[in-house]
């Protein structure tokens, strides 16, 4: 396995061998877990090698202290990626060699999809997101860039970001990873307590039983008995529970024919901040 820091010197390797095969890219900010292993692992079945990106990207933070508190854990990362079958090669750049010593976000016109949910909570965060996924995705020139569900409008945007940038890759989205007890699979997991960890099972629960009573109550009734399962649980708070069209990412209020919707979560465990989405 070959680790690179410098994105000229990962280029050359890429392009070595490109005529021959297909590159795959999974882009982490490390803290590497089965979540991260499963997106690579289909990286791999689909392609001759697979890019590995890990990277905290500073510029997607709107807590300071969130991004201070973010795992990294190189050595750990690297070793787990040996234990796949298959070509990998790991991007692990600084920030001042990813961004050219200009740690700054780019703005991108997403549309509407970019102001729903995480956008009204994360000011900046998806003008983060895309610069720093623009860059990555030109350094490594993959076929195809696999993504997880869990951050489901974050794949919407990255999808919308290759159709602005006019980037010759497909977007792959990948199912969510749960551990035993339903928790979605998250780097950020590593901080909690184990009785915020427990306690965090309210998050898939809730949206479980959103799912189960979808067809039998209305989406008022299904957004108070969500809000009445945080209300009870007393190690998480809601940060917000939505129903949105999957398509438009827009919140409704009412069922329409035709029509997909997923359950979208926020909440945090102290000071550690978790996402989850179901289909609906």
């Amino acid at each position: 396995m070959k680790v690179f820091t410098n994105a000229e010197n990962l280029r050359q390797a890429l392009m070595a061998q490109k005529d021959k095969k297909t590159i795959g890219f999974v882009p982490t900010m490390g803290a590497l877990h089965k979540g991260h292993l499963s997106l690579v692992s289909q990286a791999l079945s689909e392609n001759d090698c697979a890019v590995v990106s890990i990277f905290v990207n500073p510029t997607q933070f709107d807590n300071a202290g969130d991004l201070k508190k973010y795992p990294r854990t190189l050595d750990k990362d690297v070793a787990l990626l040996k234990t796949l079958q298959g070509t990998v090669y790991v991007f692990a750049p600084t920030a001042n060699e990813l961004y050219n010593n200009a740690i700054v976000s780019r703005h991108f016109n997403y549309g509407p999809i970019a102001k729903e949910m995480e956008g009204k909570h994360r000011d900046g965060h998806f003008d983060g997101v895309g610069t720093v996924v623009s860059l990555l995705l030109k350094a490594v020139n993959p076929n195809k860039a696999y993504f997880g569900q869990k951050d489901f409008q974050q794949l919407q945007i990255v999808k919308k970001l290759v159709e602005l940038e006019k980037l010759s890759v497909k977007i792959i989205g990948c199912p969510i990873v749960r551990e035993e007890n339903g928790v979605a699979m998250s780097s950020r997991n590593k901080r909690l307590t184990k009785s915020q960890f427990e306690a965090a099972t309210v998050i898939s629960k809730t949206l479980k039983e959103v799912k189960d009573n979808f067809e039998k109550m209305s989406i008022p009734q299904l957004n108070a008995l969500a809000k009445q399962r945080f209300k009870d649980n007393k190690h998480i708070e809601l940060e917000y529970f939505e129903i949105a069209n999957e398509a438009t990412l827009k919140t409704v209020q009412r069922k329409r024919k035709g029509n997909k919707y997923r359950g979208f979560v926020a909440a945090f465990a102290g000071e550690v901040r978790l996402i989850d989405n179901m289909h609906l």
